[in-house]
């Protein structure tokens, strides 16, 4: 259980970290906190049925029939929607967040599957995830200056 939680901090530190570099507001501690904070939630929702007393046929069964854990999964997404509407921002024509907030989205779906034990699936999702907000960067930086480029090309044909 301890290692399923240390891991969902380090994988919430790693896309914190790469959001922090890139000066955006949800960085480390915010991100530790959703993969930490979905991976408890995650664990609680998983050891409820043993904390109870239930043998092993009937917890199978309490599962199966209640799926408590599976409440507290969709429990959590919706959870950090309400914190990733939080981190969009609006400026009359201009949105700005929604990379933030689907990579903090992101993270608690990486404390679930820590929670979970899926601690392979998570960590290449994590380095998938870092590397692709990586490389997207590096496009729209290229898209942007080529942009002004052809705009400033532009005006002074133009003149």
């Amino acid at each position: 259980m301890v290692v399923r939680l240390v891991l969902a901090v380090v994988l919430g530190a790693l896309v914190g970290l790469e959001r922090e570099l890139v000066g955006k507001e949800a960085g480390i501690r915010t991100n530790v906190l959703v993969a930490a904070g979905a991976a408890l939630f995650t664990l609680a929702g998983m050891m409820m049925p043993y904390m109870v007393g239930l043998s092993g046929d009937d917890i199978t069964d309490m599962l199966i029939r209640n799926s408590g854990y599976l409440r507290i999964i969709a429990s959590v997404v919706t959870g950090i929607g309400f914190l990733g509407a939080g981190i969009i921002v609006k400026q009359r024509t201009h949105v700005t967040g929604l990379t933030t907030a689907a990579s903090v989205w992101f993270v608690a779906a990486l404390g679930v599957l820590c929670g979970i034990g899926l601690s392979s699936l998570a960590a290449i999702a994590a380095v998938g995830l870092v590397t692709l907000l990586i490389i997207l960067r590096k496009i729209d930086l290229y898209r942007l200056l080529h942009k002004k480029e052809r705009v400033e090309k532009f005006s002074r044909d133009d003149i």
